[in-house]
């Protein structure tokens, strides 16, 4: 007989590297001894199977044995008598062992209702043994499987979801757990069970050898630390590494997270899958949906994914990759794999500096909220990240070796362009928070003072993405202070004002103050649970509030005539001049003023799908001046006659124009629960001397200068200037408005107005 006690110590030895060679002996040996042990079964009516790891064959030092004694229901008495004869060696092997003695209708019933069971009947082989017995439960498993899954696999995902809840994913984690975490393999398992339903499938190609490195790294762990724990703790993590062969600890914890992010986003996929498929109530399958809605230029939405507009050319638009993605996460659906797959293959670099709609798009894609995290996920296991942020690679996986985080510096730094995607309306440039979000911490793992490093980096890379000096300057500066309001507000005396000249300096302007009060806030949050307290958030708002007395910080105002800045002044009435650079598509116009003019300009450009990435307007002797950047959001790009005769005819027949943008609808945003920030207006004091200045924050959708405009043209009011901005896919404007007589409005009507932009803009 086998020594098998000699052989499990051999293979299983402290020392020994984790292999898939040393676990394949391992299964082999077992499968042996087990088969010697298994010699009292009958010639017929009875079975050993190996369930769940054993059964795929999957043994590392820790395993308990998955054993299913199946016989006959005539069997029964004799079975038990049979098991005995096979659980008591292997207890007195010292090994643990997880068993049962069932027919194939009582495993079947226990499957039924015990998704543990199930998921180990779908991967069980026989060792021993009738084989005609086993394959009948195997395939009634499977067939009852089949048939139950569009109503159970709703159930098991709930179950992953609490799991993932409790125990964190495996790809961010600083100590994970290789097994239970989301990402891991236990997820493995569940694909494969996904897979079985034959409602959808995942990438085994991928997938295999991240199991595989898992399952390795696991094997060593259980050397190393004696005991069948599944948990990488930090005091354990140099002696895995070491014995798996890793340069350091970090070089370990960056392979478990790579392997880690491969399952989850197949993970993910698969369950938006399985969500298409299936109705938890009904137990239905879906036919195919075959529509394709347009969600941006090129980009359209087929069966609840996002793929490209047929006969568009990857190779022949650099700039499209971001642009599916942009689409994707602002609509809260996931990239289709092939879409990503074919992207990739025909990637062309973008332009450098970035282009203005470029880095648009860019803001775009990080004001999304949660539903950046699977398409930024998706982005990065097929490479983009690293091409269009090359210093991104440096903080990809990267630990860190600090109690109070919880994730790895890239999925911190992502976590904190999800906070501070709800604080855009704090800020008069939501675009550089983002951006100023993203790269915080881009000089970690790179030595120490990474405050430092980072703002020698985002010197380079902010130029790059096409931002101008000042841009850059207040970019460096948000990076290489991102702490310094947290620690100043938690260890230094606010009223001294040596504190208060300290943090002045260093942050120069109240718009560096505002955004990096904000991004403080973002940090925390992003950091770990319980970090940013109201304590520290009254702290930091004493701070600021010192510092903003310090620095006299203004308002939004006008300065130098934008008519005379733009050399307007020589332009006729009824001019109008269309011009295209690479920024987009730029309109002056000069009209007779009359009340709701720029509604109705506007409602022209939201109906002929032309996005407004900025304008200024302004009247003078009666005449009104107004300059638009426009931007085409899908389709055709529109010829300057085009544009310039749409233009006449919507401004011939008003009410044509209401009718139709009131039958315009923003695209659908599921956001996967993530809801954007709710409009802000604010009256502006002391903003103007002859106007009252409206400063209206909001996310963008199609119409939505139009509404605002006609909302305050039917309230009576005329619109003299306004400053229109958009970042990404935030508004922010600020126009200025008078009585019909030319008067300043009361603050009574400046509230009633605000209560109706407020209510048709929400």
């Amino acid at each position: 007989m086998l020594n098998y006690q000699q052989l499990r110590s051999t293979l299983i030895a402290a020392d020994i590297s984790a292999t898939a060679e040393n676990m394949a002996a391992l299964v082999a040996g077992t499968e042996q001894w087990l088969q010697e042990l298994a010699a009292a079964l009958p010639a017929s009516g009875m079975a050993l199977v190996a369930v769940g790891g054993f059964g795929r064959r999957e043994l590392v030092a820790g395993s308990d044995l998955d054993l299913l004694l199946l016989h006959e229901p005539k069997l029964a008495s004799e079975a038990a008598a049979v098991a005995d004869k096979i659980w008591y060696p292997i207890w007195d092997a010292g090994l643990k062992l997880d068993h049962s003695v069932r027919d194939v209708a009582g495993a079947r019933a226990l499957a039924g209702n015990d998704f543990k069971v199930i998921l180990g009947l779908l991967d069980s082989r026989v060792i021993a043994g009738d084989a005609a017995l086993f394959e009948k439960l195997r395939s009634s498993a499977l067939t009852d499987w089949r048939a139950s899954a569009p109503k159970r696999l709703p159930e098991l995902f709930e179950d992953v979801q609490a799991r993932r809840q409790r125990v964190g994913d495996i790809a961010h984690l600083l100590e994970p757990d290789l097994k239970d975490a989301y990402g891991g393999l236990r997820d493995i398992t569940v694909l494969r069970a996904i897979a079985a339903s034959w409602i959808t499938d995942f990438d085994h190609a991928t997938i295999k050898p991240a199991g595989a490195k898992l399952l390795e790294i696991r094997d060593a762990l259980h050397r190393v630390s004696g005991r069948p724990s599944d948990r990488l703790t930090f005091h354990e993590q140099a002696a895995v590494a070491a014995l798996q062969g890793f340069a350091n600890d970090d070089a370990l914890l960056r392979e478990v997270s790579l392997a880690g992010r491969a399952i989850a986003q197949a993970s993910d996929l698969a369950w938006y899958r399985v969500q298409r498929q299936t109705v938890r109530r009904g137990i239905r399958r879906l036919e195919p949906r075959r529509d394709r809605r347009p969600l941006a230029d090129g980009v359209v939405e087929q069966n609840g994914e996002v793929v490209l507009a047929r006969d568009v050319e990857p190779a022949a638009d650099p700039t499209l990759f971001l642009r599916v993605a942009a689409a994707a996460a602002q609509a809260g659906l996931p990239l289709a794999p092939h879409t990503v797959s074919r992207l990739a293959a025909e990637y062309r670099p973008l332009p450098v500096p970035w282009p203005s709609h470029v880095r648009n798009t860019f803001v775009s894609l990080l004001g999304s909220g949660p539903a950046l995290l699977p398409v930024w996920e998706a982005l990065d296991q097929a490479g983009m990240l690293t091409q269009w942020l090359p210093h991104w690679e440096r903080i990809r996986s990267a630990p860190q070796r600090n109690a109070l985080h919880q994730f790895t510096v890239d999925r911190h730094s992502i976590e904190t362009v999800v906070q501070a995607a709800t604080l855009t309306r704090e800020v008069d440039r939501p675009d550089l928070l983002l951006v100023g979000a993203l790269l915080h911490d881009i000089g970690k793992a790179q030595g120490p003072g990474h405050s430092e490093i980072g703002e020698k980096l985002i010197r380079q890379i902010a130029p790059t993405l096409g931002f101008g000096v000042r841009d850059t300057e207040i970019l460096a500066t948000l990076v290489l202070h991102h702490l310094l309001l947290a620690e100043v507000a938690t260890t230094r005396d606010l009223d001294d004002p040596a504190t208060i000249k300290l943090v002045a300096d260093a942050v120069g302007t109240i718009e560096t103050l505002q955004l990096l009060r904000q991004l403080t806030e973002a940090d925390s949050k992003a950091t770990n649970e319980g970090i940013w307290t109201d304590w520290k958030a009254k702290l930091v708002d004493y701070l600021v509030k010192q510092v903003s007395g310090l620095l006299d910080g203004g308002t939004i105002s006008q300065t130098e005539s934008f008519i005379k800045r733009s050399g307007m002044l020589d332009m006729a009435p009824n001019d109008i001049v269309v011009a295209k650079d690479a920024s987009g598509i730029v309109v002056r116009i000069c009209l007779t003023d009359r009340v709701g003019l720029i509604a109705h300009v506007a409602g022209v450009w939201a109906l002929n799908r032309l996005e407004v990435v900025s304008a200024e307007f302004e009247t003078l002797g009666g005449l009104a001046y107004q300059e638009w950047l426009l931007r085409p959001s899908f389709g055709e790009h529109i010829s300057e006659t085009e544009l310039t005769e749409a233009l006449q005819r919507g401004l011939a027949d008003a009410q044509q124009i209401a009718n139709q943008v009131a039958s315009l609808h923003a695209p659908r945003q599921s956001r996967r629960g993530f809801k954007p920030a709710p409009t802000r207006i604010k009256v502006l004091p002391n903003a103007a001397t002859n106007a009252a200045v409206l400063e209206v924050r909001a996310h963008d959708e199609p119409g939505l200068l139009y509404k605002l405009c006609q909302q305050i043209a039917a309230a009576g009011f005329n619109i003299v200037a306004a400053r229109i901005s958009t970042l990404g896919s935030e508004v922010v404007d600020a126009i200025y408005i008078q009585n019909a007589d030319g008067g300043m409005p009361t603050q009574p009507e400046l509230e009633a107005l605000t209560l109706k932009i407020q209510a048709i803009t929400d």
